[in-house]
């Protein structure tokens, strides 16, 4: 779980170094833009965007219950971000499994992707789907 949050929590630290440099420069507008945006990269890059997830097992037991693609994703990865905007409210019909959170998914995204840990990788009907295009994952609802 620490590792999801290590980007995050640097932005936030990196932002406040800066802007607190402009404050004592006597650039308090600046600083107070800056900040925002680094803030703004925090919530971008942390897992608070994406739906709640869940374990590979329960994802899968739930995919095979309503027939739902599964989606083993990563904080940090701009890919995931891509696929999660895109999708937008349909984003929470979809099983989302954090690889970093889940030892089990990981696995599974390995046994995908030749031992890599290649995200978004996207289950649809029991077959992997390596960083496909989010029209495509909307298709699959």
């Amino acid at each position: 779980m620490t590792r999801t949050w290590i980007l995050p929590i640097l932005l936030v630290l990196c932002g406040s170094v800066v802007a607190t440099g402009l404050i004592f420069q006597g650039r308090p507008g600046t600083a107070v833009v800056l900040l925002l945006v680094f803030v703004l990269l925090t919530g971008m890059n942390s897992p608070l965007i994406f739906p709640r997830s869940i374990g590979v097992l329960e994802a899968q037991r739930r995919s095979a219950a309503d027939g739902r693609p599964i989606v083993f994703w990563r904080s940090g990865c701009k890919y995931c971000l891509r696929l999660r905007i895109r999708l937008g409210r349909n984003a929470r019909q979809l099983h989302w499994v954090d690889i970093w959170r889940d030892p089990a998914g990981a696995a599974v995204v390995r046994a995908a992707n030749e031992g890599n840990e290649t995200v978004p990788t996207v289950l649809v009907a029991g077959r992997p789907h390596v960083n496909p295009d989010p029209e495509w994952v909307r298709r699959q609802l």
